[in-house]
């Protein structure tokens, strides 16, 4: 199985389209004047030598560059635009002229500390920061065939082939994200060397001894010691659980740690799997996977603890102070979709699409500028959306997902083709060996359940086309050029609708999309009683803005069977409603008294549920996911 690319898909239609216009022509000009003012894109010039001055801001800054290059790189394929091509491509140059001779590139380094390459791999994030150049690179490559940034990525991937691996130094990044990446990079240049290093990457973490409990022994640390002993020792002992470095990848069973890390590293060792065929890996995110499922919010965040950014124990999944940081759900997302091509099972992409409509698409305002760090699932109140981070991680990955939404949509293979997720455009695959097939999907996903597909080969070709039935989808029917067609969905989630196909056949699926409620297992105490409601593949949650003089807290549904949808046009760029009638605890019985000894009253009241996705796009307020 291989993903169309995003070079290969155009999408049209009302949710997805006006956000990947608000992607370029706010998020993007928005960030990159963040990374100008924020001396992000100056860093490279003072390591060039192009102007004076210290380096700024946080050592690990120059991934928020790359990762703005890439979403840049995407958006000008879907929304060409030849004046910040043109800035683009300024940045790139300043890139490119910080470049060392050997072909190193870290501006923080060259600049603050230039004798101590390589010394702080744990927390420095010289390799992570790599791993973004590198995807940076093949994006921009793919976008627009300029070769200027893929030559710089292929001399900083040689220099680093040519330090770490078997018989060379040992070393591994602290911050994981560069397995990926050399896979990518080896794809598109067909290195081997590249390839080889990243499994070298994967297969070597975990074991002992390891080189972060080396690192500590050095009293001349990059950075301090500090932060690495904070995350690295327990009781003053090495622990490498933060990193995912306690056991070989092939020995894990537990997702523990930074999520963001784990989400990159079980994405690049999915990445080896498929083009090693390691049944051992395989087996290891198998089960990696089994426990996440126990681990994951409703919305498709992880990761509830501030403490470590990440994992803390099954069911543990708290809603005022959940972290679910918006680039784990965007990890999630990368790595889910790599469980699919590996094992071609509709459960992967059910976790993708969850997190893509909600954890991660809350993270940015609709209006494209303010961005959620952090993604809680309940809110006193004093939440809001921030214009950028000191640590700004969220905001570049958010706007290349964004861009490159398209690559999820569908797969191919020899057998067939796969549509993933429900949005409108176009795709040009190829089936058959070599027989190209357009696709033109029709849809008004997720507010409809209803898709037309109109299938056009260049010649009658024979092949499966599979549909996924989502898993929050209980009733379907399909119909092939009028007639209904009535074959069971198979054991991967997929209705496989295999027959000779001519130009301008048509699939009509239609997917029933109640509102259902929602319960979570009882380990997961804080919900316990309670209930969140959800609509296709939108979760919703309450606001204060439109349920005023209300106890979240105390928010009850009086009848499921009575919620009704609505679809609000003017609303939140267009959104379908839910509303219903609730019940809440009146507070004025209690007046001053912490505690009643007599029952209290219930008053009824008419509620009103939002996608969880658009909440606070009105200013600050109350906020709840779950209610009882």
């Amino acid at each position: 199985m291989k993903a169309i690319p995003f070079t290969a898909v155009t999408i049209n239609d009302r949710f997805w389209s006006p956000r990947q216009k608000t992607n370029s022509e706010a998020t993007i000009p928005h960030e990159l004047a963040q990374c100008r003012t924020t001396g992000r894109i100056d860093n490279f010039a003072k390591a060039a030598g192009l102007m004076s001055g210290d380096f700024e801001g946080i050592f690990f800054n120059d991934s928020d560059v790359h990762k703005w290059v890439e979403a840049a790189s995407y958006t000008l394929w879907t929304h060409p635009n030849p004046q910040w091509e043109a800035e683009l491509d300024e940045v790139i140059a300043k890139i490119a002229a910080s470049q060392q001779s050997d072909g190193y590139l870290n501006s923080y380094f060259t600049l603050v500390e230039p004798t101590k390459r390589w010394q702080n791999l744990g927390m420095m994030h010289e390799l992570y920061c790599a791993g973004h150049l590198f995807e940076a690179a093949v994006a921009h490559y793919q976008a627009t065939g300029k070769q200027t940034l893929l030559d710089v990525a292929c001399r900083f991937a040689d220099l680093i082939d040519n330090t770490f691996g078997p018989d060379k130094r040992d070393g591994l990044p602290g911050h994981e994200g560069i397995e990926l990446a050399l896979v990518k990079l080896a794809r598109l240049t067909g290195e081997a060397r590249y390839m080889s290093l990243a499994e070298y990457f994967v297969r070597r973490r975990g074991h002992s001894p390891s080189i972060f409990e080396k690192e500590l022994e050095n009293p001349d640390l990059p950075g301090g010691l500090g932060a690495y002993q904070h995350h690295f020792t327990r009781d003053g002992k090495f622990e490498g659980h933060y990193a995912q470095a306690h056991l070989p990848i092939q020995e894990q069973t537990e997702c523990v740690g930074h999520a963001v890390r784990a989400m990159y590293l079980y994405s690049g060792a999915a990445d080896i799997a498929y083009e090693t065929d390691d049944t051992s890996i395989v087996s290891a995110l198998e089960a990696l996977w089994r426990n996440v499922e126990k681990r994951l919010y409703i919305t498709g965040g992880v990761g509830p603890s501030g403490h470590n950014e990440g994992f803390t124990q099954d069911y543990e999944l708290p809603n005022f102070s959940a972290y679910a940081e918006t680039c784990a759900s965007i990890g999630l997302i990368f790595w889910a979709h790599r469980m699919f091509l590996l094992r071609g099972e509709s459960r992967f992409v059910d976790v993708l699409e969850t997190a893509l409509y909600n954890g991660a698409l809350a993270g940015i305002s609709l209006d494209g500028t303010g961005f959620f760090y952090q993604n809680p699932l309940a809110s006193h109140g004093d939440r809001h959306r921030h214009e950028w981070f000191g640590c700004a991680c969220c905001p570049p990955n958010i706007a290349r997902l964004l861009a490159s939404v398209g690559e999820y949509i569908y797969t191919q293979s020899g057998e067939g083709l796969w549509v993933n997720l429900y949005i409108g455009g176009t795709a040009n695959a190829t089936v058959a060996g070599n027989i190209p097939v357009k696709v033109t999907q029709e849809t008004d996903y997720p507010w409809s359940g209803d898709v037309t597909l109109t299938i056009a080969p260049e010649a009658p070709v024979s092949f499966a086309l599979n549909l996924r039935i989502p898993d929050w989808c209980e009733q379907f029917e399909a119909r092939v050029n009028g007639e209904v067609y009535k074959p069971q969905v198979n054991s991967d989630g997929y209705l496989s609708i295999a027959r000779a196909w001519h130009a301008g056949d048509r699939v009509e699926l239609q997917l029933t999309m109640p509102v259902t409620s929602v319960h979570a297992h009882p380990l997961v105490r804080e919900n316990l009683g309670r209930s969140a409601l959800r609509r296709g593949p939108l979760v919703y949650c309450f606001e204060d803005i439109d349920n005023p003089n209300e106890a979240f807290q105390t928010l009850s549904l009086t009848n499921d069977g009575g919620l009704e949808t609505t679809f609000n046009s003017e609303l939140l760029g267009g959104v379908t409603l839910i509303r219903g009638t609730g019940s809440v605890l009146d507070d004025a019985e209690w007046g001053d008294n912490l505690y009643l000894d007599t029952k209290p009253n219930v008053k009824q009241v008419d509620v009103t549920a939002i996608p969880y996705y658009a909440w606070c796009n009105r200013g600050t307020g109350k906020m709840a996911v779950w209610v009882l």
